[in-house]
């Protein structure tokens, strides 16, 4: 009888150890991600006006697509899909013309950039931004976003030679990561 006793208390002790270390992970996800992203000193402008708070996070990777008009590359619209984990795994939505954000449960964000911000940290990547909600619909992660920061870009740039014939659409490659806040309650 003892002996079961003893049993039943180690099970119980590696009961609680495996789930208290399965629950680490998130906490420490979670605790990584509160502030949003670390801003170089010539990127202030993007910060997040006070009274909103970070409510999800996501990395994106797609195209940027240009237009060759007879003069100059215009900028058409992003293309790109949403993923949860840095390492484009988890897809969690799209990225498109608007500037829209849509998850695949079906909310979606619109936005628009807020005047007078964005830097460049990297003169070879696109800027990053800072734009502010006009249209939300949907519940789900994009449910009630205020503001929407993008950051860390690489690539996407227009093409440096001229196209070849008027309406020619190229298509550059890009990541960034997009951060998303909602009001505090």
């Amino acid at each position: 009888m003892y002996s079961t006793k003893i049993n039943r208390l180690i099970r119980l002790v590696v009961l609680l150890t495996i789930t208290a270390l399965a629950l680490q992970p998130i906490s420490v996800a979670r605790a990584d991600n509160t502030n949003g992203p670390d801003l170089p000193p010539q990127c202030v402008s993007l910060e997040i006006q006070p009274g909103n708070q970070l409510s999800f996070h996501v990395y994106a990777r797609g195209v940027q697509m240009y237009r060759w008009n007879g003069a100059i590359w215009e900028f058409v619209a992003p293309v790109a899909s949403l993923f949860a984990e840095e390492n484009y795994f988890g897809e969690v939505g799209s990225h498109y013309r608007g500037p829209t954000w849509e998850s695949k449960s079906g909310s979606l964000v619109v936005g628009r950039r807020v005047p007078g911000t964005g830097c460049s940290p990297d003169p070879n990547s696109i800027a990053w931004l800072l734009l502010e909600k006009v249209h939300t619909s949907g519940s789900g992660i994009f449910n009630s976003v205020t503001y929407i920061q993008r950051v860390n870009t690489t690539g996407g740039m227009a093409p440096t030679s001229s196209g070849s014939i008027d309406g020619e659409v190229s298509e550059v490659p890009y990541t960034a990561e997009y951060y998303f806040y909602r009001a505090q309650n």
